[in-house]
């Protein structure tokens, strides 16, 4: 049996009451059109890999966010930042271990740069100005964070925010933390690709469809039609 999460049957039941539509509906009409980074990565001239790690509220629309970009080889939804080894959902879900829902994405740098990676994560993956929520699901398991691998990831990423909040594109400040990546642990498998194996969930339906659509519309040289494999 598929396991359930604790906010998919709050949303559910939330859903039949107009005040759950309207909340709804506020969200899915979230749109934020930022400039493009000023301070980037070069395009790679060759084909190869290279790995983002960020946390933005769910992970399965994070993840599915991702999954619809040119250039992504995988997106995997998992838990960095915390305390415990091995972490698993039920204990990430308390807020105690201090772990954030996050998502691996690994990348074609000569396809997508690091820094428009970041633009869609802003633009339509989560809200960077909500403080240790997103949406309808609240603790620090759901902050935004940026968890860079290296000097050139943490430069771009802090001079990026920097940009943002100086052209005060949001009407509050960016809450996204930027730290160094210290482990990221895979998800249990029933949070893979969660989004496309569950189109028809409440959750998912009125959350993070939205996200993709968006992309779409937002980012039409970046899209796919098709997810990468995670």
């Amino acid at each position: 049996m598929l396991k359930t999460k604790p906010r998919v049957i709050f949303m559910a039941l939330l859903l039949v009451t107009m005040a759950g539509a309207l909340f709804f509906a506020n969200a899915s009409d979230r749109k934020v059109v930022l400039p493009n980074p000023a301070v980037d990565a070069t395009a790679a001239t060759k084909s190869g890999q290279e790995t983002m790690v960020v946390a933005g509220g769910c992970f399965w629309g994070v993840q599915a966010v991702f999954q619809h970009v040119k250039g992504i080889v995988s997106a995997t939804s998992g838990y960095s930042g915390g305390s415990v080894k091995s972490p698993e959902y039920e204990v990430v879900s308390t807020g105690t271990t201090g772990h954030a829902e996050s998502v691996k994405v690994v990348y074609d740098p000569s396809k997508v740069t690091y820094g428009q990676l970041l633009n869609v994560f802003f633009s339509v993956a989560h809200d960077p100005t909500e403080l240790n929520r997103q949406g309808p699901d609240e603790g620090t398991q759901y902050r935004s964070v940026i968890f860079y691998g290296n000097d050139e990831q943490k430069r771009i990423a802090e001079a990026y925010i920097a940009q943002l909040n100086d052209a005060q594109v949001f009407p509050r400040k960016i809450v996204t933390q930027v730290v160094p990546l210290k482990a990221f642990y895979a998800a249990e498998g029933y949070h893979q690709n969660y989004a496309t194996l569950h189109p028809d969930n409440p959750y998912i339906k009125y959350n993070d469809a939205p996200k993709v659509a968006n992309l779409q519309q937002q980012f039409p040289a970046l899209y796919r039609q098709s997810i990468a494999g995670n």
